[in-house]
C-alpha cells in the first residue's frame, strides 16, 4: 500500500485540494466528546425554606408639603423698595418681609383726611344752621320749610363725613400694605422680584411663598386594589375608623435613608381619582427640627405584620414577563421553575404567599447556569444562617 504523501504527490492540484480539505473533515468528525459531560451534576446553594416572624413594608410614592404654604402677593401697585430677608430665612409672624414705596398711598391718605376735615367742617356748618332757625320756626317767625332745608342739608354733611372717613380708611390701608409682613411663621421660599422691581396684584409670581414646616403633611396615592385590601383587613366600622386604626408609618428619603420621626395617617381624599384609578391620603410628621421642607419627595411605608412568613431571598428569584420565578429542587435534586405570589418585601427579602412553601428547597444564586430539568449538587444553607449575613 503506497504512503499518503507518495499519492497526494501523483495527483494533479485541483484533486490534491479536495483531498486535503476531505482529510481535514474526516480527522474533525472523529473527535469524541467525553460521555455524560452534559448530564454533570452542577454544585449550587440550595436554600430549604422556612417560616419565620416578620415585617412588610407596602411602599407609596409621596410628596411633602408645610403645614402651611402662604403665597405672600402684594395688595398695592408700586416699586418694591426693601428686601428685609433673604431666601430660605426662617421668620416669625408679623416679621416685615418687603417694602413698596409708599409715597403715593401717603398723599392719598393726606387727600383723604384734607376731605374728611372739610366734610366735618360742612357739618358743623350744617348743625348751626338748624341750630339758629329752630327757634325761629318755634316762635312761628319763619316758615318750617326752611328748617326743613336746613335739617337736610346737616344729614348730606353727615353722609359726607361718613364717606369721607371711609376715604380715610381705604388710603390708611392701601398705605399699611406696602409694608408686607409674615402672616405665618415659616421658612421664606424663592424671591423672583429685585429691589425697584415694579411689583402689584396683577403680577403671576408671588414676591415668595411661606412655608411652616413645624408639622409636614406627606400625601401618597393608593390603587384601588391596595384600597380594597385596606377596607377588608383594617379594623374598624366607617372609613374613619380605619384610617384611626391604622399603625405608624415611616418615611423613606430619596437617599432611601429612613426619616428619624414616625407619622401618622390623618385623613382620605372623599373620593378617586378617575384618571389615575387611585385615592389620595395624608399623613402627618413632626419636623421640629425643619430637616423636612415643602417639596421633598419619598415613599410612605406602611407597615404590615406576619406571624409566620415564607421569606425567599430576591437573588433567589428570576421574572419571565409579568411572573416571579424560582427554582425548586426535588428529591431527585432536578430543578423546576415555579411562579411566586409576592405579597411583600423587606430589604432583600420577598413574603411569599403562594407558590412554595417552608420545607421546600430552592436554589440560591447561579440561577444563569440553570434550565428547566437540570440535577444540581445541593450545597446546603439555612435561612437562619442567611438571616445572620443578610437581615431584614
Amino acid at each position: 500500500m503506497k504512503p499518503l504523501r507518495s499519492i497526494f504527490a501523483n495527483l494533479p492540484s485541483g484533486l490534491l485540494y479536495s483531498a486535503i480539505v476531505l482529510s481535514a473533515m474526516y480527522g474533525c468528525g472523529t473527535s469524541q466528546a467525553t460521555p455524560g459531560a452534559e448530564n454533570q451534576a452542577a454544585p449550587l446553594p440550595v436554600l430549604q425554606l422556612s417560616n419565620v416572624p416578620a415585617t412588610t413594608y407596602r411602599e407609596y410614592n409621596a410628596a411633602i408639603e408645610g403645614r402651611v404654604n402662604v403665597e405672600v402677593r402684594a395688595q398695592v401697585d408700586g416699586i418694591l423698595e426693601k428686601i428685609y430677608v433673604d431666601e430660605g430665612a426662617y421668620v416669625k409672624a408679623g416679621q416685615p418681609l418687603f417694602k413698596i414705596n409708599d409715597r403715593l398711598y401717603n398723599e392719598q391718605l393726606s387727600n383723604a383726611s384734607a376731605t374728611l376735615q372739610a366734610a366735618q367742617a360742612n357739618l358743623e356748618k350744617a348743625q348751626v344752621e338748624v341750630d339758629r332757625i329752630s327757634p325761629l320756626v318755634k316762635n312761628n317767625v319763619v316758615s318750617d320749610v326752611q328748617l326743613k332745608t336746613a335739617q337736610s342739608n346737616y344729614a348730606a354733611a353727615k353722609a359726607a363725613v361718613a364717606q369721607a372717613q371711609a376715604m380715610v380708611g381705604n388710603a390708611r390701608i392701601n398705605s399699611g400694605y406696602t409694608l408686607i409682613s409674615a402672616p405665618v411663621s415659616g421658612y421664606i421660599g424663592r424671591i423672583p422680584y429685585k429691589t425697584g422691581a415694579l411689583v402689584g396684584r396683577a403680577e403671576p409670581q408671588p414676591l415668595t411663598v411661606l412655608s411652616d414646616v413645624s408639622e409636614v403633611y406627606a400625601y401618597f396615592s393608593m390603587s384601588e386594589p391596595d384600597f380594597l385590601k385596606f377596607k377588608n383587613n383594617t379594623e374598624g366600622a366607617t372609613i374613619a375608623d380605619k384610617v384611626k386604626h391604622l399603625p405608624q408609618v415611616e418615611l423613606q428619603l430619596a437617599d432611601n435613608s429612613i426619616y428619624p420621626q414616625k407619622g401618622k395617617i390623618e385623613t382620605m381624599e372623599g373620593q378617586f381619582d378617575k384618571t389615575m384609578g387611585a385615592v389620595s391620603f395624608r399623613a402627618t410628621f413632626p419636623n421640629a427640627s425643619g430637616l423636612l421642607r415643602s417639596g421633598n419627595t419619598g415613599k410612605i411605608r406602611i407597615p404590615e405584620q406576619f406571624e409566620q412568613a415564607v421569606l425567599v431571598p430576591a437573588e433567589a428569584t428570576y421574572e419571565i414577563q409579568d411572573k416571579v420565578m424560582v427554582f425548586v429542587v426535588a428529591d431527585s435534586n432536578k430543578v423546576s421553575g415555579v411562579p411566586i405570589t409576592v405579597s411583600g418585601k423587606s430589604g432583600n427579602y420577598y413574603f411569599v404567599e403562594k407558590g412554595v412553601k417552608a420545607g421546600q428547597r430552592i436554589v440560591y444564586t447561579g440561577l444563569e447556569r440553570l434550565h428547566e430539568g437540570a440535577v444540581v449538587a445541593p450545597q446546603m444553607m439555612s435561612l437562619d444562617s442567611l438571616l445572620k449575613v443578610k437581615p431584614l
